[in-house]
């Protein structure tokens, strides 16, 4: 089996963003937002059929671990209450993905995050997605403010309750931030990759798996500049009388690979433990071209991971095996599949 880790829905009805849209209006009006749009089981088929699902079965991937589309979450937009209505509807819309194909999606929520409000009230909608949608993770937005970094590091206290509620829940977070609206940041191009990297550092400065040991974290995109320097990291650790990082931080990080070149790929092989990656795509998202030096999609990143020259045992602990013990939650999910 190939379990792509990251997946969101980029496709979804364009309804469901215009709602957002009229939603956003509303509250800069002072007004009661419209209600939800009416999306019907034939047009979410149509966006996934179209879409993902064709393409991983062009690809030869089996299950897409499944979130709202991060560039959408926009947690800077609105206030504490229009983030909850809007994390709410992204994730019912996830739900009905999964439950119309659940042979090849399982769902991760986005969280309502909001500026300046604390995690605390991103506890229930965790709860609901996790406990009646059968929800396997979550995302975590380490920059609600979007691009401004308003909020405490991902080490302060601030954060502890949503670490408890996953440790309790037993689900991992994927680290990933939303839209830039500071115009210092190209969102892919560097938003998200800053994202990665600061979200690294302020967990290699904190004691926060010694206080949470159980708890998971993935770091997306390769984890943005963590493996390229990774020599810089293990300096500042020793400069800072941290232990080792596969000590201090390996039990409780993890890496995917929405990496978008071979040498990319070998480069994180080679330097983050093979028990610490998890394969991913984030397609159709970020990169969705051709490489012209390929012909292949940069985000085809299956084709990489074949040609690392790793083993094959290794390979599987990409594919498959990292990412069902990271998603504990994922072996019911595999049970459901396995009944229909």
């Amino acid at each position: 089996m190939i379990i792509d880790c990251h997946g969101h829905y980029t496709t979804a009805p364009k309804q469901h963003e215009q709602w957002r849209q009229a939603q956003i209006e509303a509250h800069s009006k002072g007004v009661q937002a419209p209600p939800r749009p009416e999306i019907t089981d034939d047009e979410i088929r149509d966006s996934i059929s179209s879409g993902q699902l064709r393409l991983q079965r062009e690809r030869g991937t089996d299950l897409t671990i499944f979130s709202p589309r991060a560039a959408g979450m926009g947690h800077h937009l609105g206030d504490a209450a229009t983030s909850e209505a809007w994390a709410i509807a992204c994730n019912d819309l996830i739900h009905r993905v999964c439950s119309l194909f659940p042979q090849n999606f399982v769902g991760v929520c986005m969280l309502p995050q909001s500026p300046g409000t604390s995690p605390k009230n991103s506890i229930g909608e965790l709860e609901r997605c996790v406990r009646d949608l059968g929800f396997i993770g979550c995302n975590l937005n380490p920059d609600p403010s979007g691009g401004y970094w308003t909020d405490p590091p991902l080490s302060d206290p601030y954060w502890y309750p949503i670490y408890e509620k996953m440790i309790e829940l037993d689900v991992p977070a994927m680290i990933h931030v939303s839209y830039a609206c500071n115009p210092a940041f190209h969102t892919t191009g560097s938003h998200y990759l800053n994202g990665d990297t600061t979200a690294f550092m302020q967990f290699l400065t904190s004691d926060v798996f010694q206080r949470f040991p159980r708890l998971k974290i993935i770091i997306p995109h390769g984890g943005g500049a963590v493996p390229y320097h990774w020599g810089r990291f293990r300096g500042l650790a020793q400069a800072l009388k941290l232990p080792l990082l596969k000590d201090h931080l390996l039990s409780n990080i993890y890496f995917d690979t929405c990496v978008y070149h071979l040498p990319g790929q070998e480069l994180l092989a080679k330097v983050i433990p093979v028990d610490n990656i998890l394969f991913a795509s984030e397609m159709i998202g970020a990169v969705p071209g051709i490489d012209p030096e390929t012909g292949y999609n940069f985000d085809d990143t299956k084709r990489y991971i074949d040609q690392l020259p790793i083993s094959a045992a290794e390979k599987t602990k990409i594919f498959e095996g990292n990412a069902k013990r990271v998603f504990s939650g994922m072996a019911s999910r595999l049970n459901i599949r396995g009944n229909k």
